[in-house]
């Protein structure tokens, strides 16, 4: 069977690379640390990822590169993510993540939080077109890989500023585009606007990559359909699910649509995630571990009460314990009433 957007199973160019995959993880901040990103590639061998967003301001005042910059030899293709708004500390932090194993370079200019933004970064950038072009130009300058933005629509429904934005970022040098289909104002509430995404599409020659709204194959394909975009950005339909990426990629190169994961197999992938979190980080690890932990709980008897459970997790043997009896339970016909009533104490 073949895909029904046929196109989007070539490759697809990024200056001067070229991607086997057109399905992309999203950069999420306290999400895609090295645990989270080899559990998703698992299931998206090629598919590009990103890791948490790194400010240039605290690479250049650190003497060690921070622990988001980590990046395994054997996960390309990857991406850093830089923020900041200071051109020259970009520059600087863009040749210290090439140096680390960066594949390409992307820029942030649309996190709307205000620790972000009243710093001057993020989406603050919308509103400062010019820096954000001297930006991109003197990244561009520095380093030999392509370069790449994720952006909004604009700061608010007065101010949608995206056509003009994205003429100006591919006219400084970036070779993709990655659209956020909401405003600064609007955070992740309401709909994504994939109207406006079509608009940048036939705006600009380079790559346009669909953000927001992407939960579940279904979705990306309606967005594709709807923006005509190059490919699409999988953010918070990751979370607890981080199939999804391999699920979207599988389908659009062969029109097959994979069977969901059962949720002990789920949840399997929740007991690896928390053990990779404890190895990777120690005790820290085991306090991230309890949202996203949380995240696997859906679709199954016992799943609210289990949440509350792993909001409480203080070690990895606690975890894996819990972890261990829900699959036993959902793998049974008279446990799970017992272990319901159990997790809900």
């Amino acid at each position: 069977m073949r895909s029904l957007l046929p196109h989007l199973s070539d490759p697809l160019k990024i200056g001067s690379i070229a991607l086997k995959s057109r399905v992309f993880q999203s950069p999420l901040s306290g999400v895609t640390d090295l645990v989270f990103r080899r559990l998703v590639r698992r299931f998206a061998p090629v598919s590009m990822m990103y890791t948490e967003m790194v400010s240039a301001t605290e690479i250049h005042h650190l003497q060690r590169l921070p622990k988001l910059m980590e990046i395994d030899p054997d996960e390309q293709p990857v991406s850093i993510q830089l923020f900041d708004c200071r051109p020259d500390f970009m520059a600087e932090a863009a040749r210290k993540a090439v140096g680390e194993g960066a594949m390409t370079i992307d820029i942030n200019m649309g996190c709307p939080v205000n620790k972000i933004t009243r710093k001057g970064g993020g989406s603050s950038l919308l509103r400062q077109p010019e820096v954000a072009e001297q930006i991109v130009r003197e990244v561009v300058g520095a380093v030999g890989v392509p370069v790449t933005v994720k952006t909004r629509l604009g700061w608010s429904d007065a101010e949608i500023t995206i056509l003009d934005f994205a003429r100006r970022m591919e006219d400084a040098g970036a070779t993709m585009i990655t659209v956020h289909g909401r405003t600064r104002a609007q955070g992740y509430t309401g709909p994504a606007r994939w109207d406006w995404i079509r608009r940048v599409k036939q705006t600009v020659s380079i790559p346009v990559i669909a953000n927001g709204d992407i939960f579940d194959l279904e979705s990306a394909i309606r967005c594709l359909e709807a923006t005509g975009a190059d490919g699409v950005m999988c953010s918070r339909g990751t979370l607890g699910y981080p199939v999804l990426v391999g699920e979207i990629d599988h389908y659009l190169k062969t029109g097959e649509k994979l069977a969901a994961p059962t949720s002990m197999e789920l949840l399997s992938l929740a007991k690896e995630h928390l053990q990779g979190l404890w190895e990777y980080k120690g005790q820290r690890g085991i306090f991230q571990a309890r949202k996203h932990l949380s995240w696997y709980c859906k679709g199954f008897a016992g799943a609210a009460g289990l949440r509350d459970r792993f909001s409480r997790i203080e070690s990895v043997g606690e975890g894996c314990d819990v972890i261990d009896r829900a699959i036993e339970a959902i793998g049974s016909e008279s446990v799970p009433s017992a272990f319901e009533r159990e997790i809900r104490i």
